[in-house]
C-alpha cells in the first residue's frame, strides 16, 4: 500500500513539473485542467515584476492561453516583443504599468485569439488605426492614459484589406464584398477611465454593452452623444469634476442601457426632463455625492424601467406601487407607480 502511494506521488510531481517545465526563471505558471479526465489544459503565466532589464519576449509554454506582463517598465511596445512559441494563443494579455509610450504596427497582429487585453497605467497619447486590426477583442482596459481624443477606427477589423464579419455565437471569421455591411469589431467593454477626453469619443457602431469614461474633464455631454451605441447596457460618466451640462436627449438611442452611473460629479447640479428621453430600459440610475439634489417631476414616464435612484448624501429612491381607488369599469383597484424616497422633501 505505501509503495502504491509513493508511485501515485511521483506520477503526481512528474506530471506537475513537465506541465510547467518550460516556465522562465522569475515567472509563476499554474495548469488549469478541464473537460472529462482532465483532457483539456490551460496555462496561467504571470511573469509581472520581472524588472526593466527583463529581456523581451519572454520564453512561454506552448499552451499559454493568460499572461500577466504587467509592472515590467517596457517602454515602446516594438514588433518583436510579443513574439515566439505560445503566444500565439494567448487570449487574456496584462501590458498594464510598463510605461509603454507607443505600440508599433505590428506588435499585435500575431495574437489572432486575443480576447482581453489591458493597457492600464501607461503613458499611450494615441494609438494607431491599425494597431489592433483583425483581433477578436471583446474586452479592452486603456484606463489611466494620456488619450485625448479616441475613435472606434482602433478596432478596424480587416483580413487581407477586406472588412470581415465576426459570427460571436459559432465563433467563426468571415470575409464579406466591399458592398456588405463592413467590418464589425468584437468589442463589448472599453475603459477609458483617467485620460484627458474633453469630449464623449464616437465610438458609433462598436456592439458595446460596457463604457466606463470616469475622471475625464469632459463639461458637457452634446446632444446624441450616445445616440450609435445601443448594446450600451452599462454606462459609467463618474467623477468628472468639470461635468457642467448634459444636454437634452444626451442619452438618446440608448435602448438597452440598464445602469447609468452619474455619481461624484459635484459641478453637475440640474437634470432636464429630456435627458431621460429613450432611456426605457434603465433600472439603476447613481446621483450620489453629485450636484443633483432633486429630480424632474413626472420622469417616471420617461424611465418606465426605473427601480432605484440615489442622489445626494445617501438619499435613495425606488420604485413603489401607490393603492389608487377602486376603478368602477375595470372592477378593479389601480395602482400608481411612484418614487418613494427615505428623505422626506425630495422632488420626484
Amino acid at each position: 500500500m505505501l509503495r502504491l502511494l509513493c508511485h501515485v506521488l511521483s506520477l503526481l510531481v512528474v506530471g506537475h513539473s513537465s506541465a510547467v517545465k518550460n516556465c522562465h526563471p522569475g515567472c509563476r505558471c499554474k495548469v488549469e485542467n478541464f473537460g472529462q479526465f482532465d483532457s483539456f489544459s490551460l496555462t496561467r503565466v504571470d511573469c509581472s515584476g520581472l524588472g526593466p532589464a527583463a529581456s523581451m519576449p519572454v520564453p512561454i509554454p506552448l499552451d499559454t492561453t493568460h499572461l500577466d506582463l504587467s509592472s515590467n517598465t517596457m517602454g515602446p511596445l516594438s514588433d518583436s516583443m510579443l513574439t515566439g512559441p505560445g503566444y500565439t494563443t494567448l487570449i487574456s494579455l496584462d501590458l498594464s504599468s510598463n510605461h509603454i509610450t507607443k505600440i508599433s504596427l505590428n506588435a499585435l497582429c500575431r495574437l489572432r485569439y486575443l480576447e482581453n487585453l489591458d493597457l492600464s497605467d501607461n503613458s499611450l497619447e494615441s494609438l494607431s488605426s491599425r494597431a489592433l486590426a483583425g483581433l477578436p477583442l471583446a474586452e479592452v482596459d486603456l484606463s489611466y492614459n494620456s488619450f485625448q481624443n479616441f475613435d472606434m477606427d482602433v478596432f478596424a477589423t480587416k483580413v487581407n484589406g477586406e472588412p470581415v464579419i465576426v459570427d460571436l455565437s459559432h465563433n467563426q471569421i468571415r470575409s464579406v464584398s466591399r458592398g456588405d455591411q463592413g467590418g464589425v469589431p468584437l468589442i463589448q467593454s472599453l475603459s477609458l477611465t483617467a485620460n484627458r477626453l474633453t469630449d464623449v469619443p464616437a465610438l458609433g457602431g462598436l456592439p458595446l454593452r460596457y463604457l466606463n469614461l470616469d475622471d475625464n474633464p469632459i463639461v458637457s455631454i452634446r446632444e446624441g452623444a450616445f445616440s450609435q451605441l445601443k448594446d450600451l447596457v452599462h454606462l459609467s460618466l463618474s467623477g468628472m469634476n468639470q461635468l457642467r451640462e448634459i444636454q437634452p436627449h444626451g442619452f438618446e438611442g440608448l435602448e438597452s442601457l440598464q445602469v447609468l452611473d452619474l455619481s461624484e460629479n459635484p459641478e453637475l447640479k440640474m437634470l432636464s426632463l429630456a435627458i431621460f428621453t429613450g432611456l426605457e430600459s434603465l433600472q439603476e440610475l447613481n446621483l450620489s455625492n453629485s450636484g443633483v439634489t432633486s429630480l424632474p417631476s413626472n420622469m417616471l414616464a420617461h424611465l418606465p424601467s426605473i427601480k432605484s435612484i440615489v442622489l445626494g448624501q445617501g438619499i435613495q429612491c425606488r420604485r413603489t406601487q401607490k393603492q389608487g381607488q377602486f376603478h368602477w369599469q375595470l372592477g378593479q383597484v389601480t395602482h400608481n407607480d411612484v418614487l418613494t424616497c427615505n428623505v422626506a422633501g425630495v422632488v420626484v
